[in-house]
């Protein structure tokens, strides 16, 4: 599976890709390539089916990927001349908000790492008590908002209903590679961070009844974290003002350099390194 952001090269510096206004036009089912046949929607991003909608002889372009976020590029494959070179710098200067409107490119936060918080006070609370009331639904909301959002201005056929088929989805892509690039920059050595630190804290037999509810709750945070990297005017499965995005308590938390993590009975504000600053059971919060 090609991974977002897909682009293909003559050899001389021209880029091919798909824009939010192509997608759309995707959505119909009488869509023609450009050699007048039937277009086959469901190749969406991938490189083939860039090269086809274009009418390009796949084997014939040069392939590359680019990530926004982390400013990776690379190098699929190389079929002709390569003018990787110049492709870079033009996937460096593409406004991506004519690609996927509703992505945010911004730099990736590490909140153990950009500020030494050493200890908490009422503001972190009171956005720890905010998240405690939404944290449940993180899961749900966020991937279901995000999908239904970019399905319509990234996928081009609509198979939702099949778990591997949302796989194969340019909504799917679009989704992965902000999970991932965040996941691989920061959410392995948060959720690293913040076991160890509960984990020393609490002892060994007390730490294997709780991690699982630490680590899930760690990771609801990153999931929560990732949405901030999409605007949406709504969010699905949760009641929210319009516009606003209702896991900004943790959001704020985090960019505030605090990682909250709950073990089933009490919450644990982790700062600089994942050092617990404060822990607050839940019944007193």
């Amino acid at each position: 599976m090609c991974q977002f952001f897909s682009c293909i090269s003559d050899g001389k510096g021209n880029i091919k890709y798909f824009d939010a206004q192509q997608r759309k036009l995707m959505k119909d089912e009488n869509l023609r390539a450009a050699d007048g046949s039937r277009y086959d929607s469901s190749l969406q991003d991938s490189h083939s089916g860039i090269a086809g909608f274009y009418g390009m002889d796949c084997d014939k372009v040069n392939k590359y990927e680019y990530n926004p976020l982390t400013r990776r590029f690379v190098i699929d494959q190389t079929n002709t001349t390569d003018d990787q070179g110049k492709i870079n710098r033009l996937c460096r200067k593409l406004d991506f908000a004519t690609i996927v409107p509703e992505l945010i490119i911004k730099p990736i936060f590490h909140p153990f790492e950009q500020k030494k918080r050493k200890w908490v006070n009422q503001t972190d609370i009171d956005l720890l008590k905010k998240w405690d009331s939404v944290q449940d639904s993180v899961w749900d909301s966020v991937w279901a908002s995000v999908w239904a959002s970019v399905r319509d201005s990234v996928r081009a056929s609509v198979q939702a209903s099949v778990c591997d088929s949302v796989r194969d989805s340019v909504g799917a892509s679009v989704w992965a590679s902000v999970c991932d690039s965040v996941g691989d920059s920061v959410g392995d050595s948060v959720w690293d961070s913040v076991c160890d630190s509960v984990g020393d804290s609490v002892g060994d037999s007390v730490w294997a009844s709780v991690c699982d509810s630490v680590g899930a709750s760690v990771w609801a945070s990153v999931q929560a974290y990732v949405s901030s990297f999409f605007d949406l005017p709504k969010w699905k499965r949760i009641k929210h003002r319009k516009g606003e995005n209702p896991f900004q308590s943790c959001i704020g938390l985090w960019h505030r350099g605090i990682v909250p993590s709950f073990d089933g009975k009490a919450w644990r504000l982790h700062g600089y390194k994942g050092k617990v600053l404060k822990v607050i059971p839940k019944d007193e919060l």
